[in-house]
C-alpha cells in the first residue's frame, strides 16, 4: 500500500511539473496575427552546442523543438496578465510568446529569465573581481542567488532584514528591490528608512566606485537608486532629498548604462544654477525648501522624465506642491517680509534690475499661493490688496520692459479669479489716470500676441455684469463708458481707411480727411471688436444710449475696409451681435443709417469665395429672416436686391427674398380689405345726407 501511495504522488508531482510547464508557441505575422506554432514543455537550461542559457520548447507529441532563444541580457522581455510571457527575438526580428497552462509555471519561467538576466548583468556575484564571468556560471549564480535571498526571508516568506550594503551585495538588493510583490517593495521601503547606514554607505560605495572608474558598478548603482526611487517611499524621499545625500544620488543618476556619455548634472548644478534673492529671507527653513523643490524638479523633470512611472511623478508632483504651500503659508505669516517687499517696491532709488527681480518674484509669491487653501488664498489676496499691491501693478504696467509688464497683468488675473471685488474696489476710489485706464490703453499697445488677450480677458472678467454685486456694480460700468468706450470704437475708426482709400493700402489712408491710420496690429483690432461684442451682451442698455448718440456703429464697421478677411469678418460678428438684440431703437438705427451696406459690399466683393466671410452674412440674413424682423427684411431687400440678385442661388437667399414677398402679399390683403369697408362707409353717409334732404323737403312744405 505504501509503495502504491509513493508511486501515486510520484506521478501526481510529475503531471503538476509538467502542466506547470505546458505552453503554445506563438509567432507573430506581417499582417499583425498571431500564428500558434504549436503546444509542447518549456525549459530554461543550457542550449546544446552551446554554453549559453536559453529557452527550449519540445512538442509535447514527437519532441520535436518547437522553440530555441538565447535568454539575453537587454531588457526585451514582458510579463503580460499571469499566463504570457513575450519579447522580440533580435535574430528572427519577429515578436514571440509563450502562453502557459497555469500562472505558476509562467512565474518560474520568468523567474528564471530575471534571474539570468541579473546574472549576466553583475560580473562580480561573490566578490569584488571584475571581467565577464563565463556562461556556465549563469545558472548556478541564480541558484546562489535564490539561496542568498531565502536567508533573509522568515518562515512564512516575509522579509526580515536587507543584506549588509556593501558591494558583492548589491546584486541581491538590486534583486530583492525590482522583483518583490508589493508587499515586498513596502517592506523594503520600511527597512530602508530604519536603517540610518543605508545611504551613507551606499554613497560611501559610489564615491570609491567613481574614484576607481568601475563603471561596471557604478551602472549598478544607478539601477539600484533608481530602483529605491521608483519604490515610491514619502520617508526614502525626505532622506534623498535632504542636502546630506541629494548631491550623491544625483551623482549615481549620472550613470546610466542607457547613456552612452555620463552625464554632468552636479557641474551644472553647481557652477550654473543661482539661487537669487530678490529680496532676504531669513527664515532658514523656507530657504530650504526653495532648494529641495527645485531639486526635485530638477531630478522629475531632466534626469529621470522618461523612467518615472505615474505613481511615482505624481507623488513627487505632491511634494513640490507641499513644499510651496509652506514657503507661501511660512513667507504671509511673517508681516515684517510683506512690508519689506512693498516699501522696497515703491523706493524712489530702486534699480530697474532691483525693481524687476522684486515684480517677478512678487508673481512668483502670487502664483505659488495656489498651493494654499482656498480659505487661505483669499486671505493672502486681501492683505496684499490691503498693503498696496495694485498700486504697484499700476506702477508696473506703465514700464517699458514687456517681461514685467507681463508679470503684472498675470498678477491682475489672479486677483481676478480669486475675487474680482478686491480690483473693482480699488478702481472705484481712484482719480483720474486710474488701473482701469492703464488696461485699456495696454490693450491697445502692441506687448505681443499673448498679452493682447491677458488685457482683453482682464477687462471682461473687471466688467462681467454676472459677477458684479453691490455697489461697484454701477461705477465701473459708468467709468468704463464715459472714460474709454469712446477711446476705443476711435482706435478702430483710425486704424480703418476711409471709402475712397483702396482696402489693399489701408496704412496710407484717412480717416474723416485729418486723422492718419495708425499703425495697429490687426490682432489688436480683433480683440477691441470682441470686447464690444461683450458690451453689447452684458450692458445692453448702456452701449445702446452711447452708440445712438455718438454713432459708434458707423465707426466701428469701418473695419470692413480693411484688406484682413479676419477683420471683416469681426465686423459682420458685431453686426450680428447688435441685431441679435432685437431692440427696436438700434434697428431702427441700422435702418435709418444704412449701416448693412459695408456689410453687404464686403459680401458682394467676396464672391462665390466660401470662407467665413460669406458664411458669416449668410447667418446674419437667415436670422434676421427667422427672427421676422420686418423692418430690415424690407430694408435690406428694397436697398440692396440688384446686389444680392446673382447670389440667389444660395437657400438663405432665396428663402430671404421669400419672406419679403409674404410681407408684401400681406399688405396687398390689408389694402384690399379695407376698401370694400370704405365704400360702405361713403354709401352709408350717402343714403344719411339723402334721408336728411327729404326730412328737410318735408318740413319745409309743412311750413
Amino acid at each position: 500500500m505504501g509503495e502504491q501511495r509513493e508511486a501515486s504522488a510520484s506521478a501526481a508531482a510529475v503531471a503538476h511539473s509538467s502542466n506547470m510547464q505546458r505552453v503554445k508557441v506563438y509567432r507573430l505575422r506581417d499582417g499583425g496575427k498571431w500564428d500558434d506554432q504549436g503546444t509542447g514543455h518549456v525549459a530554461v537550461d543550457y542550449i546544446e552546442g552551446s554554453k549559453e542559457p536559453g529557452l527550449t520548447v519540445l512538442d509535447e507529441e514527437d519532441n520535436e523543438t518547437l522553440l530555441v532563444h538565447n535568454i539575453t541580457s537587454e531588457d526585451i522581455y514582458r510579463k503580460q496578465e499571469e499566463t504570457i510571457i513575450s519579447w522580440r527575438d533580435p535574430e528572427a526580428a519577429t515578436e514571440l510568446a509563450l502562453s502557459f497552462q497555469e500562472a505558476a509555471g509562467c512565474s518560474y519561467i520568468w523567474d528564471n529569465i530575471c534571474d539570468i538576466q541579473r546574472n549576466l548583468q553583475f560580473s562580480n556575484l561573490g566578490g569584488l573581481e571584475v571581467g565577464p564571468r563565463p556562461a556556465s556560471e549563469h545558472l548556478e549564480a541564480s541558484r546562489v542567488l535564490h539561496s542568498h535571498d531565502e536567508s533573509f526571508r522568515s518562515v512564512n516568506g516575509e522579509l526580515r532584514e536587507l543584506p549588509p550594503v556593501d558591494l558583492s551585495n548589491l546584486p541581491l538588493i538590486l534583486k530583492t528591490i525590482l522583483e518583490g510583490g508589493i508587499t515586498d517593495q513596502m517592506r523594503v521601503a520600511e527597512l530602508i528608512t530604519q536603517d540610518r547606514d543605508f545611504f551613507p554607505k551606499l554613497l560611501d560605495i559610489f564615491r570609491m566606485c567613481e574614484d576607481l572608474e568601475n563603471l561596471d558598478d557604478l551602472h549598478m548603482i544607478f539601477k539600484l537608486v533608481r530602483g529605491i526611487i521608483l519604490l515610491n517611499s514619502p520617508s526614502i524621499f525626505d532622506k534623498i532629498f535632504s542636502d546630506e545625500f541629494i548631491l550623491d544620488i544625483i551623482g549615481a543618476l549620472e550613470y546610466d548604462p542607457e547613456v552612452a556619455k555620463v552625464q554632468k548634472h552636479r557641474i551644472f548644478l553647481k557652477d550654473h544654477v543661482v539661487f537669487k534673492e530678490a529680496i532676504p529671507i531669513k527664515n532658514i527653513s523656507v530657504v530650504s525648501r526653495i532648494h529641495q523643490t527645485y531639486r526635485i524638479g530638477y531630478l522629475k523633470d531632466v534626469i529621470l522624465p522618461r523612467i518615472l512611472d505615474d505613481a511615482t511623478l505624481a507623488s513627487l508632483n505632491t511634494m513640490i506642491h507641499t513644499n510651496n504651500a509652506a514657503v507661501i503659508s511660512l513667507l504671509k505669516d511673517d508681516a515684517c517680509f510683506i512690508q519689506d517687499l512693498f516699501s522696497r517696491m515703491r523706493s524712489p532709488n530702486i534699480s530697474m534690475e532691483s525693481k524687476r527681480e522684486l515684480v517677478l518674484f512678487l508673481h512668483e509669491f502670487c502664483t505659488l499661493s495656489k498651493s494654499l487653501p482656498l480659505v487661505q488664498q483669499l486671505r493672502l489676496f486681501r492683505d496684499l490688496s490691503g498693503e498696496g499691491v495694485f498700486e504697484i501693478v499700476s506702477d508696473v504696467l506703465q514700464s517699458q520692459d514687456r517681461k514685467i509688464v507681463s508679470a503684472g497683468t498675470d498678477i491682475v488675473i489672479l486677483f481676478l479669479n480669486q475675487d474680482p471685488n478686491l480690483l473693482r474696489s480699488y478702481i472705484v476710489q481712484q482719480e483720474g489716470n486710474s488701473l482701469l485706464g492703464l488696461l485699456v490703453k495696454g490693450m491697445v499697445t502692441d506687448f505681443g500676441e499673448q498679452m493682447h488677450c491677458q488685457f482683453l480677458e482682464i477687462l471682461r472678467i473687471l466688467m462681467d455684469s454676472f459677477t458684479m454685486s453691490g455697489a461697484h456694480r454701477d461705477v465701473i460700468i459708468e467709468i468704463f463708458y464715459e472714460r474709454h468706450l469712446d477711446y476705443l470704437v476711435d482706435v478702430i475708426a483710425s486704424s480703418c481707411p476711409s471709402r475712397s482709400a483702396t482696402r489693399t493700402s489701408p496704412n496710407s489712408a484717412l480717416v474723416g480727411g485729418n486723422t492718419e491710420v495708425h499703425r495697429i496690429k490687426p490682432e489688436i483690432l480683433l480683440n477691441v471688436c470682441e470686447l464690444l461684442c461683450f458690451c453689447v451682451v452684458h450692458h445692453p442698455y448702456r452701449i445702446k444710449c452711447n452708440f445712438l448718440m455718438n454713432n459708434a456703429i458707423e465707426k466701428i464697421l469701418t473695419m470692413t475696409r480693411r484688406s484682413e478677411k479676419f477683420l471683416v469678418v469681426a465686423a459682420v460678428r458685431f453686426m450680428r451681435t447688435i441685431i441679435s438684440r432685437n431692440d427696436e431703437h438700434l434697428i431702427r438705427h441700422v435702418v435709418k443709417f444704412n449701416l448693412l451696406k459695408p456689410i453687404i459690399d464686403a459680401f458682394v466683393e467676396n464672391g462665390d469665395r466660401y470662407n467665413m466671410l460669406q458664411s458669416g452674412v449668410l447667418e446674419l440674413l437667415e436670422h434676421i429672416r427667422k427672427e421676422n424682423l420686418k423692418p430690415l427684411v424690407i430694408y435690406v431687400t428694397e436697398s440692396f436686391s440688384d446686389q444680392l440678385m446673382k447670389f440667389e442661388h444660395f437657400g438663405s437667399i432665396q428663402a430671404f427674398k421669400l419672406k419679403y414677398q409674404q410681407y408684401l402679399e400681406s399688405a396687398d390683403m390689408k389694402l384690399s380689405a379695407s376698401v370694400p369697408d370704405m365704400r360702405k362707409k361713403a354709401e352709408g353717409r350717402g343714403l344719411e345726407k339723402e334721408e336728411e334732404d327729404y326730412f328737410n323737403e318735408r318740413f319745409s312744405k309743412a311750413d
